[in-house]
């Protein structure tokens, strides 16, 4: 590697910390500080003076509101989430397969995904609601809404709002394996059965891991659905964590709230171990690799390899007096204001 080329690839990775550093920046200030926070508030009395302990910790785990939502949350969660990995996994493979239409098919499934909460809400409600078009077309009685059904309302509509996109994740995913093992497979003489087994599953195992982690992600924004169907005390089989932060926010109880969310951050980060790993192993120790490198050269005279050189600053010093990296810097900005500014507005 010659001289130019080793400090065009160091001015590559040192341009992509300086587009990361928005975002980064705004991850610091307006997650981790607040989180930080959170936590000291969580050892504290409501005033935030007396030093209380795990009192605070203690007084969640013991209420009955709390655990009746823990518990409707992971049975939310334990329900809806494989049904969603698997339909939409089973909707991909249909789409894949039908490449003509797959554009049409792609729109229809994703449109719920386009379509704003309360427009949904108000649809749901002439749908399930007590004189609501199932009851009057089957002629039943049921109280989909506040009754014991509405668990099913729930898993259903969030179903329906969430399948066309991780549909589209399960796409990206089957699009990136090869057709020639398919064909190979085919020569074989392997059916269809045989294909998914052995070719397109352990293809997309890499990919499942993130799609089920998207996916738990998404599955704490059912809440609005929730909350603007039944209100603030819906039936006690979707009375979720997202209601009970919201009482307790309204009763000001700060510090109820602050040991609530910290006890939730560690059984997310429990579930999140595989993927932290994962990460670690594929992704970080790269990239610091990746970073140290950044500030040796290695490069070719003939045949004989020099280096590494140690040159500290000076790959970061091209960075900055490229005008082109600042052209990209600038658009970087640009995107980030426009696209993380309205989130925290909104």
């Amino acid at each position: 590697m010659s001289m130019r080329e080793s400090s065009k690839k160091a001015a590559k990775t040192t341009g992509a910390w300086l587009f990361l550093a928005p975002s980064l920046l705004g991850v610091l200030v307006f997650v981790m500080i607040p989180f930080g926070d959170a936590l000291r508030r969580s050892f504290f009395d409501s005033r935030g003076i007396d030093f209380v302990g795990l009192g605070v910790y203690r007084g969640v785990l013991a209420n009955q509101a709390f655990r009746l939502a823990a518990v409707n949350t992971v049975r939310f969660m334990g329900t809806a989430l494989p049904l969603l990995m698997a339909v939409s996994f089973f909707l991909s493979l249909l789409v894949y397969q039908y490449s003509r239409k797959k554009s049409f098919f792609k729109t229809v499934l994703v449109l719920p995904v386009a379509v704003p909460a309360a427009s949904v809400v108000l649809l749901w409600r002439m749908v399930f609601c007590e004189q609501g078009i199932i009851n009057e077309l089957f002629g039943l009685q049921t109280d989909w809404i506040y009754g014991p059904a509405s668990f099913s309302v729930l898993i259903f509509a969030y179903l329906w709002k969430n399948t066309g996109y991780q549909m589209l994740l399960w796409l990206a995913a089957l699009g990136g394996i090869s057709d020639e093992l398919y064909e190979a497979a085919e020569v074989d003489g392997a059916g269809w059965l045989q294909k998914l087994l052995y070719i397109t599953i352990p293809q997309v195992r890499k990919a499942a891991g993130m799609i089920l982690f998207l996916a738990v992600i998404n599955s704490f924004k059912v809440f609005r659905e929730a909350y603007i169907v039944a209100g603030s005390y819906p039936n006690d089989r979707i009375y979720l964590l997202q209601h009970l932060f919201n009482h307790w926010f309204l009763n000001l109880d700060v510090q109820k709230m602050c040991a609530a969310a910290v006890l939730l951050t560690i059984v997310i980060g429990i579930f999140l171990i595989p993927f932290v790993v994962v990460y670690l192993v594929f992704s970080f120790i790269p990239l610091v690799s990746t970073v140290y490198n950044s500030f040796f050269e290695n490069y070719r005279s003939g045949l004989t390899q020099i280096g590494p050189t140690f040159i500290g600053l000076e790959n970061f010093k091209t960075i900055f007096t490229s005008g082109e990296v600042w052209i990209y810097a600038k658009n970087t900005l640009i995107m980030w204001i426009l696209g993380f500014i309205p989130q925290i507005i909104l």
